[in-house]
């Protein structure tokens, strides 16, 4: 369901527009948390006073799950789905990222470009003072493989963003 509004939002955009889709059979993560795709507007999916992340795409799925695996560490981690980056909801994304919590930006791209950037930039521009932690391809030519072990290679799997935040924390 949630694709289908993302289509018809971008079919309804007056100018160019880029949408990114997986291939294959996608989990709908998104459906239980009321979640309804609105263009240029980022929803709070769950609460945390802890841990803020920030994700897109399929690291939205990743965020809950690590959001899952953090709470049995007594880690309570909010997380922040942002469908879109342009139009960007620094409104939404600033609000939960201007606090004490780290703040930590998910994104299956690079770190140059995509998602950690457009909140730095944001935050920038904004006066907000806080480090801001990637969670992103780095910017250099990747090694090919199967996609878990490229994603836990470059820690995009679940149990590496766990423990690179309990090593932050």
């Amino acid at each position: 369901p949630s694709c289908f509004f993302a289509m018809a939002g971008t079919a309804a955009c007056d100018g160019p527009t880029y949408l990114r889709l997986l291939r294959g059979q996608v989990p709908t993560v998104l459906d239980e948390y009321d979640y309804t795709f609105e263009l240029g507007k980022a929803k709070v999916l769950r609460g945390g006073a802890d841990v803020v992340f920030v994700s897109s795409g399929l690291m939205t799925m990743r965020a809950l799950l690590a959001a899952d695996e953090l709470a049995k560490h007594r880690v309570d981690t909010a997380v922040v789905h942002t469908p879109t980056l342009k139009p960007f909801d620094a409104d939404t994304v600033l609000a939960e990222v201007d606090s004490d919590r780290l703040a930590v930006t998910l994104e299956n791209h690079t770190v140059v470009g995509g998602l950690f950037e457009t909140v730095a930039a944001a935050a920038v521009r904004r006066g907000v003072h806080r480090t801001i932690t990637p969670v992103a391809l780095p910017d250099e030519f990747l090694a090919a493989g199967a996609l878990p072990t490229l994603h836990d290679r470059y820690g995009l799997s679940t149990q590496r963003i766990v423990t690179s935040v309990l090593e932050r924390l």
